[in-house]
């Protein structure tokens, strides 16, 4: 298993796509704080997955779709766009992914790519909270609709037994 931190979004949206996918084995929810300019903490997910069934490049690119990846709001301080990485060697695969998937995009993605430092574990009453509480209005409204992205760009991707949301 691979590990990657993403952080873009509310992690309760960013963890229900990723905890979709097949390839995924676990998503950590929570806070992020990375090292150099960003060492204050923002919202995030740890993703360990298995590189041989779903690449490092897929999974970069369904976070630059799911989350405002152009977009410098006024939020950004506490979903900051990144792409937590563990090693110099993430690093740079991770910087030619996004040169690569900035084609796909008509502004410049703001998404920074980040050396990880530390992680805060979110509370347990939030953890996995798109498919404990998939009908409430906030999983409708913004989560769902990502969860349809997926279905629609990424099928292959997606977990047999996540096919209907």
């Amino acid at each position: 298993m691979n590990k990657i931190g993403f952080g873009g979004g509310c992690h309760w949206c960013t963890e229900g796509v990723f905890l979709s996918l097949q390839g995924v084995d676990k998503v950590e929810q929570g806070f992020i704080a990375s090292l150099g300019e960003e060492t204050g903490f923002s919202e995030a997910v740890i993703v360990h997955y298995n590189p041989k069934k779903i690449p490092l490049s897929v999974l970069t690119e369904i976070h630059l779709l799911t989350h405002k990846s152009t977009s410098n709001h006024s939020m950004r301080s506490k979903y900051r766009s990144a792409v937590y990485v563990y090693s110099k060697a993430q690093y740079e695969e991770v910087g030619i992914i996004l040169k690569d998937l900035q084609r796909q995009f008509t502004k410049p993605l703001v998404t920074k790519i980040l050396f990880f430092d530390v992680f805060k574990d979110s509370e347990d009453q939030f953890k996995n909270y798109y498919y404990s509480n998939p009908n409430k209005p906030f999983c409708k409204t913004f989560i769902a609709p990502k969860l349809k992205l997926l279905l629609s760009r990424f099928s292959e991707y997606v977990k047999p037994t996540d096919q209907t949301f």
